[in-house]
């Protein structure tokens, strides 16, 4: 009871929106304090500390947030976006077609999701608007496109999954590949038929603005150079994933060169925000490995399996509520919370039935994507808003952003139904 009691708190206070970290540390020491335990318990606190700060996989989380920051920063991005937007401009719903590969490959070669979908709110959405696209539509496709970087690789959640629930980062990254192609796909299928079924919602922007072939070619050739880089020296064992980010960041480095944009300022800013990300990550790591060591000495874990495995012992029901749960509390808390408070406790239950940690893990993935787009806390949705202004209403972001919702939800069922798609690239 104890361990439920100290569940449910951190999950209360999670909600009322106080620190994560400090909610996960708090908790910690009030329960071991009115429980038998006393403060005794903490004392192989700084051993797993230690292990955390000397895990080289982890090292991976803030070489890849450079490498996503510093081509935030190179306008390589930007010229992506608006020479594919050009090139796509006489098909019906052309620019959002080109917003969701746009956003495939930001998501395989940087990964953070506030930075793609500012971008692209700033700079696709104002020009879907005036192409007289319906205004719900384009916000939910900048939104859902943005959050792509939670599924295809290289995904800082992926990296965190893998940590936490003892699995190689590499395969994960192979595992979620084809799901989030599976993802991609949907999104295009929905706006052509979008398209086709509302013509007047989703018009052919007629203009005399050409790109050329080359331009294009210019615009492309470079991110996706570095992402085959990156993940290829992966896939091919020749690196490991903390190895690539670090040839990511310097990837990243030369292509900003390349386009002029390199200088003191910008790295000052990769680095500040690198380490203020990093740390909230960290942080949060440290409050939730004090939180597992009391909840386990308390019995949570133990109580979680047996009721998983003998009180139902069924897994399919076991997945099921899982999934739910995981989707639920997306919409209240974060995804670094969800992966550091819920995943814990699924990961022995998930072990006693047998399931494949590898196929499990991109389940939760992809449902930790949605997370980013629930109301009301979705963070894709806030950063949309601000970045849009009043171009765009809360409520017009809202209807938009439930068609994909049901997508993701969609993919979700795919991969449980076909967990190849998972184990075809390992």
């Amino acid at each position: 009871m104890m361990a439920l009691g100290m569940f449910l708190g951190a999950l209360v206070l999670l909600l009322v929106g106080i620190p994560v970290a400090f909610v996960f540390g708090a908790v910690s020491i009030l329960f071991a304090l009115v429980s038998p335990l006393g403060l005794e318990v903490f004392n192989v606190l700084p051993f797993r500390m230690y292990g955390i700060m000397s895990n080289t996989t982890l090292m991976a989380v803030p070489l890849f947030i450079a490498m996503g920051l510093i081509l935030e920063k190179s306008q390589m991005a930007e010229r992506l976006l608006l020479s594919m937007s050009a090139l796509f401009r006489s098909v019906r719903g052309g620019l959002a077609i080109s917003v969701v590969l746009v956003g495939a490959m930001l998501a395989a070669s940087t990964g953070i999701v506030s930075a793609s979908v500012v971008m692209m709110s700033v700079i696709a959405l104002p020009l879907m608007i005036r192409a007289g696209y319906d205004k719900g539509l384009a916000s939910g496709t900048v939104a859902a496109s943005g959050t792509l970087g939670q599924i295809i690789p290289p995904s800082i959640i992926l990296i965190i999954l893998g940590d936490v629930m003892s699995v190689s980062v590499g395969d994960l990254f192979k595992g979620a590949i084809l799901p989030g192609l599976v993802l991609v796909g949907l999104y295009l299928a929905y706006i052509l038929l979008f398209g086709i079924l509302r013509p007047e919602k989703l018009p052919v922007q007629h203009s005399e603005e050409r790109v050329s072939l080359a331009e294009t070619l210019v615009a492309i050739v470079p991110p996706l150079l570095l992402m085959v880089a990156v993940l290829g020296s992966i896939f091919a064992g020749i690196a490991s994933p903390t190895e690539s980010a670090a040839f990511g960041v310097l990837g990243a480095i030369v292509l900003s060169a390349v386009n002029r944009s390199l200088d003191r300022q910008m790295l000052t800013y990769a680095a500040f925000e690198t380490v203020k990300l990093s740390g909230m990550i960290f942080m949060i790591l440290f409050g939730a490995t004090a939180f597992s060591l009391v909840f386990n000495e308390l019995g949570g874990t133990d109580l979680v399996v047996e009721f998983f495995s003998h009180d139902i012992g069924e897994v399919w029901i076991f997945i099921g509520v899982a999934m739910l749960s995981i989707f639920i509390l997306g919409f209240f808390i974060d995804f670094i919370e969800i992966s550091f408070i819920i995943v814990p406790i699924l990961v022995p239950v998930m072990h006693a039935f047998g399931i494949d940690p590898i196929w499990f893990a991109v389940l939760i993935a992809l449902n930790l994507q949605a997370s980013f787009l629930t109301p009301p806390f979705g963070l894709a949705l806030f950063f949309l808003k601000g970045a849009s202004h009043n171009l765009v209403s809360t409520l017009e972001i809202y209807r938009g952003i439930v068609p994909f919702i049901i997508l993701q939800l969609i993919a979700l069922g795919i991969v449980v139904l076909f967990p190849d798609l998972v184990f075809a690239l390992l």
